[in-house]
Order: C-alpha cells, then structure tokens, then sequence
C-alpha cells in the first residue's frame, strides 16, 4: 500500500486548506488512518485521526476547534479540512495509515505505512 498527500500550499493566517491522502496498491483495510505534521527544529506530532470503519475522530487539543479530519471509503481517500489557520500550523503534514488500538491512536509508532509529507506553510 501507498499513501499519496495533496494539497498542500502557501496560504494567509485565518485561511483555509484542505489535505487529502489516498491509497493505492493492495487491500487497504486500516483500523485508523491519521495526519501528523513535523515543523523545523521540532518532532512530528499528532494532528487528527480517524477510525476507518466508524468514523469517529480524534483531534490534537491545539487543532481541534479548527481542524476536521474526515474519509471517503469507497475512494480509500482521507482529508483533512484546516480552517482560520495560525503560522504555528506551518509544517510538513504527512499522511498515516495502521492497524493499531484506540489507545495508541495519537503515537506516531502505531501507523505502519506513511505518505511522503506535503507542505503547508502560513504566513503571518
């Protein structure tokens, strides 16, 4: 399985973007999928994710008011709708897939197979 990340871009603070990540290769059948970001000089940290099979979501407190993760199944497609973005959102978003539980949702180890990162930088 490949993941593939579009949509990444340069935009203002307070705009918006919307990421996508689709999945091509071999049966794809995650228990979650998600989005981490890396910015410079700092560790990749988790963003959003989503049960693949129910929907359900789980955001990082710092996004969660403005940011919404969400899939399309049949297109094996995910998203990641990012509103009234700040300079502190400025970093490389990649794309994440794995059959881990629900309690390892938000580590980075818990995802098997990633995307190769698109950047998204705001500017002030």
């Amino acid at each position: 399985v490949r993941l593939e990340e579009f949509g990444g871009a340069l935009v203002q603070a307070g705009g918006s973007l919307r990421l996508s990540c689709t999945a091509s290769g071999d049966t794809f059948s995650p228990s979650f999928m998600a989005w981490f970001r890396q910015a410079p000089g700092k560790e990749r940290e988790f963003v959003a994710a989503i049960r693949w099979s129910g929907g359900h979501t789980y955001y990082a407190d710092s996004v969660k008011d403005r940011f919404r993760i969400s899939r399309a199944k049949a297109e094996r497609t995910q998203y990641l709708q990012m509103d009234v973005l700040e300079p502190d959102d400025t970093a490389i978003y990649y794309c994440a897939s794995g059959r881990g539980i629900l309690s390892t949702v938000r580590q980075a180890t818990a995802y098997t197979t990633w995307g190769q990162g698109t950047q998204v930088t705001v500017s002030s």
